[in-house]
């Protein structure tokens, strides 16, 4: 049984569909692998992308394969301060009502009417792992840093992380997740390690098993099996179009 979960810090990055890449890099265009990333079958891309907002620009975000059925941005509050932007704080997929950008590739220019998110802090793990832990998919939970040794004279700036949602599937490594504010604010980096206190008092946006990403029938078309989806399901529009294009729903 793990004791502790090891940190992922994320720095910004775009998820992007097919459609989009081609508009911004050239008709029929592939993302080229630099190298993989902790959760199996995902890699960061050579490609970057430049993003433009109302007050300013940030230059050479990596692009995420492989591409998805819509177009993604997660940037962190400091990045949306320096864009003029204000995008909710909202799990991968679901970006409905999101906050827009320009984006320009060397190829082509587009604008991004939704898709920009600050990712909620989460907890992968797979189905082993979770019930060792003691929680469930959409269970919201209590995280705190384990203590690393510190230089002379120097004191840790310890911070609890409450509300971090946990996410459950048989293809993901155990991985808690946090951007680079997040990780700078506590002191934190990737490889780094936590304890998981309890669950936590906030409520869940969503029931268990009640929204239905991209991601979710992505793994479903790469372990070729159908999704039945439950009553009352909400489906997030680049899932419900992935999902017609290869049947996977039941």
């Amino acid at each position: 049984m793990p004791l502790t979960i090891p940190i992922g810090v994320s720095n910004r990055h775009f998820h992007i569909s097919q459609a989009d890449l081609e508009t911004l890099f050239g008709t029929g265009y592939q993302l080229t692998k630099l190298r993989d990333i902790s959760q199996k079958g995902q890699f960061a891309a050579n490609e970057t992308l430049t993003v433009v907002g109302p007050k300013g620009m940030i230059e050479k975000i990596r692009i995420v394969g492989p591409t998805r059925g819509k177009t993604q941005l997660e940037i962190s509050r400091s990045d949306a301060v320096l864009l003029g932007i204000d995008p909710p704080v909202r799990y991968s997929g679901d970006l409905t009502g999101s906050a827009s950008v320009h984006l320009v590739g060397p190829k082509g220019e587009l604008h991004l009417k939704e898709g920009v998110i600050i990712a909620q802090r989460h907890i992968h793990t797979s189905p082993v792992d979770a019930k060792n832990f003691g929680v469930k998919d959409r269970d919201r939970v209590v995280i705190a840093p384990i203590a690393k040794m510190l230089p002379p004279n120097s004191e840790d700036r310890t911070v609890i992380f409450d509300n971090v949602l946990i996410r459950v599937h048989e293809s993901f490594v155990l991985d808690f997740h946090i951007d680079l504010d997040e990780a700078n604010a506590a002191g934190l980096k990737t490889g780094d390690e936590v304890r998981l206190l309890g669950l936590s008092a906030c409520p869940a946006a969503e029931p268990a098993k009640s929204l239905i990403t991209e991601n979710d029938v992505r793994r479903a078309i790469l372990e070729k099996r159908r999704i039945k989806v439950p009553a009352g399901a909400k489906i997030t529009p680049a899932a419900a179009e992935l999902a017609k294009a290869h049947k996977v729903f039941v």
